[in-house]
């Protein structure tokens, strides 16, 4: 039987949480969790800890927080957990190479994409955006490159044609979570043999900003289908009704043209809002209002009156 493997466990957001719960129900041992410093969040920018925080505190395992992480204090402060395998999921930073040669092992990491497609930091959302039938992850031997390591393993899973990036991150989560515990076990067993990542075929997955939400009504339906749920739940496709800003969520193509220029209500009843587009017409089901909930277009519209021939701007 072979000895269980001293882990160093490296991740912030909730989509590493399932791998570090992976490693917590696993034969391996996690001496040391590094997260994210608390950041402040919501309208009162109080200090909220990263969930994957708030998971290693729960189990009493050590949890440093580091501001910096090359720094030779730093270093030493890992190498005194003596780990095997340093273990990363959506950590946040590029890891330099002193951390990535800290353990006999090296530093794996956990990917929410099937690489060399959607390298960077929002894998998941680029996916939908584009359109991505098969989505997945992938084990990678990481570098000192953005997500350029040598692929240990993958695993590919759907895209449901209503999928947003919310309920994909949860998906794609737990499928990283059980792919990292078989790359573990065959890791230890000698049978993980690294393949170089295609460069040819890689793509960008840079981090989405407030500004990535402003829609573009010239485009095709379809288009726009893929960008509302790819932006959802943040920061969300959004546009301006008599200028106040609004959020759009569940959208649904409709095959049909229609002779208004693009980004005009069609019709807006119970069904939802109907509205032209480059090619087609898209229909948002769900809605919100800048400052309150997200609601059904029928529970808006009920408090809201909106005419056929307004025009949805940027």
């Amino acid at each position: 039987m072979t000895a269980p493997l001293r882990l160093i466990f490296m991740g912030t957001p909730d989509f590493a949480v399932a791998s570090l719960k992976a490693l917590l129900d696993g034969p391996d041992e996690v001496v040391a969790v590094v997260s994210q410093p608390d950041r402040p969040k919501g309208r009162g920018k109080k200090l909220s800890p990263p969930p994957v925080k708030t998971l290693a505190e729960a189990h009493g395992i050590p949890l440093l927080q580091p501001l910096k992480i090359r720094t030779e204090a730093f270093r030493d402060e890992l190498l005194a957990f003596r780990p095997d395998l340093v273990v990363v999921a959506a950590y946040g930073r590029i890891l330099p190479l002193s951390l990535l040669q800290l353990a006999p092992l090296g530093a794996i990491n956990v990917h929410g994409s099937l690489l060399p497609r959607h390298r960077g930091a929002a894998p998941v959302q680029w996916a939908i955006i584009n359109g991505d039938r098969e989505v997945g992850v992938t084990i990678i031997q990481m570098d000192e490159g953005m997500d350029t390591g040598d692929i240990l393993l993958t695993a590919a899973t759907v895209a449901e044609p209503d999928e947003t990036a919310g309920s994909l991150f949860v998906k794609l989560a737990e499928l990283g979570g059980r792919t990292l515990l078989t790359a573990i076990e065959r890791l230890k067993a000698g049978n993980l043999p690294p393949t170089p990542q295609d460069h040819s075929r890689a793509t960008a997955a840079p981090m989405l900003k407030k500004e990535d939400g402003i829609i573009d009504w010239s485009q095709p339906a379809d288009h726009l289908h893929c960008r509302i749920r790819g932006l959802d739940p943040w920061p969300a496709a959004s546009c301006r009704i008599d200028g106040l800003r609004y959020s759009l969520f569940a959208p649904e193509v409709i095959h049909k043209d229609s002779a208004a220029d693009p980004g005009t209500l069609v019709s807006a009843n119970r069904e939802g809002l109907l509205v032209a587009t480059g090619r087609n017409l898209l229909l948002i089901r769900e809605i919100q209002p800048e400052g309150k909930k997200r609601m059904t277009v029928s529970s808006f519209l009920c408090g809201h009156a909106l005419k056929a021939g307004t025009h949805l701007e940027p």
